[in-house]
């Protein structure tokens, strides 16, 4: 019996090893980034926009490119009273409330008295094409992250601020 385990053993190696070769060539996200990046609040700089969003919002991008393919990590600071029309978007959405509180209304009838309400420290997500309306009350910062190109598709399209401009 004693002269089996070495063998056994011996086999398990033989077998392991070209295995934990393969993996190790496995390329990972963290493999993309050659540096590291770290922000303390007062380093975050925040910019007017974006411009798919209704006016008052300000936004900083922490990570990637929202309009790229690709992970992504932004910021959003949104006013006392600021709202997002009803729209959806393309992928699945992310969204951690920093500060403040959001509220957001999903479905058909996006109503606001069935409407979820967000408090700081929350996460949520939901899936691609899923109809929502939102809003902040007080002001709120939202972290949102997720796979680009990242877009809103407003479902009126007269309620999407690329076209006032038009």
């Amino acid at each position: 019996m004693k002269m089996k385990r070495p063998l056994t053993l011996s086999i398990i190696i033989a077998l392991t090893l070209p295995l934990t070769s393969l993996l190790a060539q496995v390329p990972t996200d963290d493999t993309k980034h050659n540096q590291h990046q770290l922000f303390s609040a007062s380093e975050i700089q925040w910019k007017e926009g974006p411009p798919s969003l209704p006016a008052g919002a300000k936004f900083a991008l922490l990570e990637g490119e929202p309009s790229k393919d690709g992970f992504f990590v932004m910021r959003l600071r949104l006013p006392a009273g600021y709202h997002i029309p009803p729209h959806t978007h393309p992928k699945t959405e992310r969204v951690t409330v920093i500060s403040g509180t959001f509220s957001i209304a999903m479905g058909e009838e996006l109503a606001h008295d069935k409407a979820y309400t967000l408090a700081t420290g929350a996460f949520g997500f939901w899936p691609a094409g899923m109809k929502h309306a939102a809003w902040a009350e007080t002001e709120t910062v939202l972290q949102v992250h997720g796979v680009g190109p990242w877009t809103i598709n407003y479902l009126n399209p007269a309620d999407d601020p690329r076209n006032a401009k038009k």
